[in-house]
């Protein structure tokens, strides 16, 4: 797998492709699908970070509103109040990178500001697409995630993630960002309604490397695994793990999950054998 340096805010950087990177995820919300709840406090926040980091998470990516559907649009005075806290406490304990999980503009320049590495766009930077200059203004990594929500989506799984994500290359472009700033996610679950839609997206997911960008997948307790398992959001570990390894064998980079431990040691045993396979091919 191609090494690719993703370029951060405050002069940090990630190198990509030899390792799997997993990215905790750490939801500050009253009501998101599976943990809301949880961790909606600084203090407890800070204790699953750690957890998360202790685990073997690279990046915890920090989210103050929930984006299951349906769920309560709040201000983003309420969504700062949530996260800002967490990021100041976890640019204060140690030197983890620390994503924002916002489509917000103005989150996300107090976020960096607070001490956040990267900001995670769920709308691909075309709901305030003022987040692209943040981005490009304070030098964060910036993830441009495909969403079907709210527009006609085109028949064709990989058609729409082409179509959809070379708009938001667009935007990124014209404010500025450059390459080597920018990965991609395709979204799984978001308007793909179908447990079909979401497998078709993740056997063609290979495709997507046309777009020439790093890939985070992010499947976790999606509810296309519960279908395929028949597991409630809360017990969909090990089938997220599974779509974890497919994943990394098909060249994502990063994975976006709510049980790092069993990620990990997930993607362990696919980076070993992505290792060997390589070395084989060398000799």
């Amino acid at each position: 797998m191609t090494a690719r340096r993703w370029q951060l805010a405050h002069g940090r950087h990630l190198d990509l492709g030899s390792k799997a990177v997993v990215v905790g995820i750490l939801n500050v919300t009253p009501d998101s699908f599976s943990d809301g709840g949880l961790f909606d406090g600084p203090e407890a926040a800070l204790v699953q970070a750690c957890r998360m980091i202790g685990e073997g998470a690279r990046i915890i990516d920090v989210g103050g509103e929930s984006t299951r559907p349906g769920a309560a649009v709040i201000s983003a005075g309420e969504e700062q109040a949530r996260v800002l806290p967490v990021i100041e406490a976890l640019a204060r304990a140690g030197d983890v990178l620390i994503s924002i999980d916002t489509y917000r503009a103005d989150t996300a320049r107090l976020a960096v500001a607070a001490g956040a590495h990267i900001v995670n766009d769920v709308w691909g930077l075309q709901r305030e697409p003022d987040i692209a200059r943040v981005a490009s203004e304070t030098g964060a990594g910036l993830i441009i995630m495909h969403t079907g929500r709210d527009r006609e989506k085109l028949p064709d799984v990989i058609a729409d993630q082409f179509a959809f994500l070379k708009t938001s290359l667009e935007i990124a472009r014209r404010n500025g960002i450059a390459d080597d700033h920018i990965v991609l996610d395709p979204g799984f679950g978001f308007a793909k309604e179908t447990a079909e839609e979401n497998l078709d997206l993740m056997a063609r997911f290979s495709e997507l490397h046309a777009l020439g960008f790093p890939l985070m997948a992010g499947t976790s307790r999606k509810r296309f695994i519960g279908t395929v398992t028949g597991r409630d959001a809360a017990d969909r570990a090990a089938g997220t793990a599974a779509t974890s390894v497919i994943l990394r064998l098909k060249g994502a980079h990063l994975f976006r999950v709510h049980d790092v431990a069993i990620n990990v040691d997930a993607l362990a045993v696919a980076d070993a054998m992505l290792a060997l396979e390589t070395a084989a091919s060398e000799r």
